[in-house]
This record gives C-alpha cells, sequence and structure tokens, in this order.
C-alpha cells in the first residue's frame, strides 16, 4: 500500500504543479480535478472512504463543475474560440488521460486485491462526522455559516447596480 501511496502523492504533486503553471483556464481545472482525485485515493488508502467520496462529490463533482461552466460562459470572443478549438486535439487531452488512468489503476488494485488486515481501520460513517462537527465544534460551523452568508450579502449590494436619485429640482426636465 505505501507505493500506491506515493504514486498517487505524485500525481497530486504533478498535477497541482500543473494547475498553477497552465495558460489555459479550462486545462488548469481539469487538472485540479486530477489533482482532487489523486487526494481521493490517498483518503481511501489512509482508511477514511467517507471523506474520500466527500472529496469526489462535493469537490471535484459540484464545485470544479461550477468553474468549468463559469469559465465557459466567460467567452471572450474570437481569441476565445481559437483556444477553445485547441482543446478538441487529443494532445490536450493526454497527460490528465495518463494520469487519471494511474489512479483509477490504483483504486482498482486497491478495491479488489488488497487482503490486509482491515480489522485495524474503523470505518466513519456519515452519524459519526456529523455528531463530531456539531459536537464540540458547533460554534464554529454556526460561525462559519454567518460568514458565508455575510459575503454573499455583501457580493450581492456590492454588484447591484445602484440607481441615482437627484432631487426633484436638480432634475433636468426632459419634455421642455
Amino acid at each position: 500500500m505505501t507505493i500506491i501511496f506515493y504514486i498517487a502523492a505524485l500525481v497530486a504533486f504533478v498535477s497541482t504543479v500543473m494547475v498553477v503553471t497552465r495558460k489555459n483556464a479550462v486545462h488548469a481545472l481539469l487538472y485540479l480535478i486530477v489533482s482532487l482525485l489523486a487526494v481521493s485515493v490517498i483518503f481511501f488508502i489512509s482508511g477514511a472512504p467517507f471523506v474520500a467520496a466527500l472529496e469526489v462529490i462535493v469537490y471535484a463533482g459540484a464545485i470544479l463543475v461550477l468553474f468549468v461552466f463559469a469559465i465557459m460562459m466567460l467567452n471572450l470572443g474570437t481569441d476565445s474560440e481559437k483556444e477553445e478549438s485547441k482543446l478538441l486535439k487529443p494532445n490536450a487531452w493526454i497527460i490528465p488521460t495518463i494520469m487519471s488512468a494511474i489512479l483509477l489503476a490504483e483504486l482498482g488494485y486497491v478495491f479488489f486485491s488488497y487482503q490486509g488486515a482491515l480489522g485495524e481501520l474503523r470505518t466513519i460513517g456519515p452519524n459519526e462526522v456529523s455528531e463530531s462537527l456539531f459536537g464540540g465544534y458547533m460554534l464554529a460551523v454556526e460561525l462559519t455559516g454567518i460568514l458565508l452568508m455575510a459575503g454573499v450579502v455583501g457580493a450581492y449590494h456590492i454588484g447591484k447596480e445602484k440607481k441615482r436619485e437627484y432631487h426633484r429640482y436638480l432634475q433636468t426636465n426632459e419634455n421642455s
């Protein structure tokens, strides 16, 4: 299992470096997805399958899909069309495909051939996670929720177009 950990860590490191060094935002997001999948494999190997599943579902699944849609919606004209046409070429997908295949092979190996000491590992379910979050850390979770809500309200007010109102004597009369 140690070799699987090191391979997943290497894939996570290389793909994270690729996230930082890519100029194309879509390529960087693809590498970020591979990096999060590698971290998920590390969590699974470490005996936390629930955290690994949350990593895939929440981060690699939901949040990054929103990032991809936001970047795709920011179409910047003819220059971005040329960049998007490059995405269909196979050379843009070779390295992420190889890294994902390595992670898939590791995950298959762990699922089907690992016969280690399963008695030592303890699976933590959603009930225990929620009890630990809302037990001793209830105040921190609530404060984080309030902070996120304040951020949403602040972003709304900053982004809202302000309507200027003038005093009735300072307005110009367009009918005259």
